[in-house]
C-alpha cells in the first residue's frame, strides 16, 4: 500500500517553474509519508505532476514509483496504491503481445494492461486499488478506484486544475486549495456522519472517486465512467451448490490475498469472519512451513465493566482462545487503556481528516500501530456482515423496516445538544432521508420479486454502498496511518456479485444470521465458535473513559471560542452530561451510543481547530 497524489492543468506549463512544482509534489508526499515510508518518487511533465509514497510489499528492490513507460512517442506514467491479486492471470497475454517487464511488481502489470487493452482494462483486475495514469499520447489523466471502495482517492478542481490524493490533507499542499466547510459539510457531519454520501469529500469543493468508477480528465474537462456495479439476477443454484460456491470463493479470495514479499498476519477477533480468514491463512502458511501471526484486541478492565446488550451480547476473548486451541498461530493479545483510547481520539482525526467512529477508530488506530511493529500486511474479516446479512437490521423487523438508514434512522438522537438555531436552519432529517431515498431508488430490482425479498435486496445494497464504505474508510485510514496494509478478502467482487443475488432464505435459517457462510466454512472452525451469536467490534464500557469525555466536552461548552461552540446549546449539553448514558441504543451502527456522541463532538471540535474551520 502507498500514498498517491498529484495535479494536472492543461493551461499551465509546470516545467517553466520546476523547482516550485517539485517542492509541492514533495510536500504532498510528506503529508502521506505515513502510508509508505520506504521510498518516495515524483514525475513532472508539462501539464502533470505525480507524487508517490511507497510501502514496499511486492518487488521490494525494484518496484519504486512512479513507473514510466515509453511506447513509441507515447509516454505513460502511473502512481498506484493497492494490491492486484490476479497478476499471474494478467501476465501471459501481455507477454504474448510482446510486453517486457523490468520489475515483478503489479504496478508495471497495471500500466501495460492499460496500454494493451485501453481504459476499460480495469474490469480485468481483481484487487484493492486507487491509481492515477497519465497518458501523454491522449493527453488524459485517469483516476481509478476499486469496485468495493477499499482504497480512497480524493480530488478537487479549483480553477480548472485537477488536484488529487489518497487523503484530503495531500490536496491542501496545492496553493489553490484551502480547507473550508459549507452548509453541505455540516449536513453531512450532523445528519449522516460518520458516514459520507458516496463521492462527498466533506470539505468544500472536494470529491472522491466513486467505487467501481474512473475519472478521465482532459482538455475537454472531467468525465466519469462506471465500470462496475451490483446487478440483480435470478439465483438458480440449489442450497448445496450455493454452499459449495461460497466455500470456493471465500477460500480462493483469502489464498489470493496471501500474495506478498513480506510476511502476512491476521486480525483474530473471535468472531466467525476473522476466524475463517485466519484458518485459511494459517493453512496456507503451514504448507510453506511457516506460522501465521495473529492479533486480538480488547480494553483494559473489560472483564469488570463489560455490559451485555442486544447488539453486543458477549465478550470476544473466550472465543479467541477457542480458536487458538484449534488453529496454531503466533498470537499476541493487545489491550488499550482508557487514557490511551482518549488520546487516540485526536490522532484518529489526523488519520481520517474528519471526525469518525470515535473510540472505534481510535482503538483500531492504536492497535494497528502495535501490529505494524511486527507485520506490514494483515488480512481482516471486514465486510462479511454487509454481504452475508450479519447485522441485526437484516433480520430484526423493527430495524429492517425503518424508513431511513437502518443503522442511523433516529436523527433526533444525534441532535441531543445541538442549538435550536442549528436544527432550525439545517433540515437534518430531510437531508438524511433524501440520501437514503436516492440509494434505495438506485437499488437493482428483479422482476417478480416479492416485496419482502425486494426490501432485503435494497437493504443489502444500502449496506454495501453506505455502511461498508464507512468501515472500509476506517480500516484504510487507521491501518495506513502506521504503514500497515489491511486486506479484506470478503470484499472480493466475485463474492459480492454472487451473494448479492442469493435469496435471504439461504442466508438466514432457524433464527441464525449468516447461515450460508457458516455452512460454507463449517470445516474450518470449532463448533463453539461456528455457532456463536454475532458480536461486533469490541468497545469499552469503562466509566473512566466516559468521565474523560464528559470533562473534555464541558471544557468545550464553557469556551465560546471553541470552533464547535456555535453548534451547541450549552444547557442542553450539560443536561445530557448529567443524565445516565444509553449504552444499548446506538445512534449510529451498533456501537455509537451516549459516550460516543460526546466523543463525536469532541472530534468535530478538534477537526475544526486543526483545519481552522469556522461555522
Amino acid at each position: 500500500m502507498c500514498g498517491i497524489s498529484g495535479f494536472c492543468d492543461f493551461s499551465k506549463n509546470f516545467k517553466k517553474e520546476p523547482v516550485l512544482w517539485e517542492h509541492i509534489l514533495t510536500d504532498m508526499h510528506h503529508t502521506l509519508a505515513h502510508r509508505g515510508s520506504d521510498s518516495f518518487g515524483t514525475y513532472l511533465d508539462t501539464h502533470v505532476g505525480l507524487s508517490h509514497a511507497r510501502l514496499s510489499i511486492r518487488d521490494i528492490a525494484g518496484g519504486s514509483q512512479p513507473i514510466i513507460r515509453q511506447d513509441g512517442e507515447r509516454t505513460c506514467a502511473i502512481v498506484y496504491n493497492g494490491e492486484i491479486y490476479n497478476t499471474d492471470e494478467l501476465l501471459p497475454p501481455l507477454l504474448a503481445a510482446g510486453y517486457t517487464f523490468s520489475t515483478t511488481s503489479d504496478t508495471e502489470v497495471i500500466l501495460c494492461a492499460y496500454l494493451h487493452y485501453g481504459r476499460d482494462f480495469v474490469s480485468r483486475l481483481n484487487g484493492i486499488f486507487a491509481f492515477a495514469i497519465w497518458d501523454g499520447g491522449t493527453g488524459e489523466l485517469l483516476l481509478y478506484r476499486d469496485r468495493a471502495g477499499t482504497k480512497p482517492l480524493f480530488y478537487s478542481t479549483p480553477g480548472g486544475t485537477l488536484v488529487f490524493g489518497s487523503e484530503p490533507k495531500a490536496l491542501f499542499c496545492h496553493p489553490d486549495i484551502t480547507p473550508a466547510i459549507d452548509e453541505n459539510s455540516l449536513l453531512e457531519l450532523l445528519s449522516i456522519g460518520p458516514a459520507r454520501t458516496p463521492g462527498n469529500g466533506i470539505f468544500s469543493g472536494m470529491r472522491e472517486v466513486l467505487p467501481g468508477h474512473y475519472q478521465i480528465f482532459s482538455r475537454e474537462g472531467m468525465e466519469q465512467v462506471c465500470y462496475w456495479d451490483l446487478t440483480a439476477a435470478p439465483h438458480t443454484d440449489s442450497y448445496e451448490k450455493t454452499v459449495e460456491m461460497v466455500s470456493y470463493l471465500v477460500r480462493d479470495a483469502v489464498k489470493r490475498q496471501m500474495v506478498s514479499d513480506v510476511p502476512v498476519c491476521t486480525f483474530l477477533s473471535g468472531g466467525i469472519d476473522s476466524s475463517i480468514v485466519t484458518a485459511i491463512a494459517a493453512g496456507c502458511m503451514q504448507k510453506d512451513g511457516q506460522t501465521l501471526n495473529t492479533f486480538s484486541f480488547d480494553f483494559a478492565e473489560n472483564d469488570k465493566y463489560f455490559q451485555s446488550n442486544a447488539f453486543q451480547p458477549e465478550r470476544d476473548l473466550p472465543y479467541v482462545n477457542i480458536m487458538l486451541a484449534h488453529c496454531q498461530t503466533h498470537h499476541t493479545y493487545l489491550e488499550c487503556s482508557q487514557s490511551t483510547l482518549y488520546e487516540a481520539l485526536f490522532s484518529a482525526v489526523d488519520a481520517r481528516d474528519l471526525p469518525g467512529m470515535t473510540d472505534v477508530d481510535a482503538s483500531l488506530l492504536y492497535f494497528c500501530s502495535l501490529v505494524a511493529r511486527h507485520n506490514k500486511v494483515t488480512l481482516t474479516g471486514e465486510c462479511a456482515d454487509e454481504i452475508f446479512g450479519g447485522y441485526p437490521w437484516f433480520y430484526r423487523p423493527e430495524l429492517l423496516n425503518r424508513d431511513g438508514f437502518p443503522w442511523s434512522a433516529d436523527v433526533s438522537a444525534r441532535a441531543a445538544f445541538l442549538s435550536g438555531d442549528v436544527t432550525d436552519r439545517l433540515d437534518l432529517a430531510g437531508y438524511s432521508r433524501a440520501r437514503y431515498e436516492e440509494t434505495i431508488s438506485a437499488s437493482p430490482k428483479l422482476p417478480g420479486e416479492s416485496p419482502e425479498e425486494a426490501r432485503r435486496r435494497a437493504v443489502g445494497y444500502l449496506n454495501i454502498k453506505w455502511f461498508m464504505q464507512t468501515l472500509l474508510d476506517r480500516m484504510d485510514r487507521t491501518s495506513m496511518y502506521s504503514g500497515l496494509e489491511a486486506r479484506v478478502p470478503f470484499a472480493d467482487h466475485r463474492i459480492m456479485e454472487y451473494v448479492f443475488n442469493v435469496p435471504w432464505s439461504m442466508k438466514y435459517q432457524n433464527g441464525v444470521e449468516k447461515t450460508l457462510l457458516r455452512d460454507a466454512c463449517a470445516d474450518l472452525l470449532p463448533a463453539e465458535l461456528l455457532h456463536r451469536k454475532k458480536s461486533p467490534y469490541p468497545k469499552t464500557y469503562h466509566p473512566g473513559y466516559e468521565k474523560l469525555l464528559a470533562d473534555h466536552l464541558r471544557r468545550i461548552i464553557s469556551d465560546p471560542n471553541a470552533p464547535v461552540y456555535p453548534l451547541i446549546d450549552p444547557q442542553k449539553a450539560e443536561a445530557f452530561l448529567a443524565a445516565p448514558k444509553e449504552l444499548g441504543r446506538p445512534w449510529f451502527g451498533q456501537l455509537m451510543a451516549g459516550p460516543q456522541l460526546m466523543a463525536y463532538f469532541i472530534q468535530l471540535n478538534d477537526w475544526m481547530e486543526k483545519y481552522q474551520l469556522s461555522v
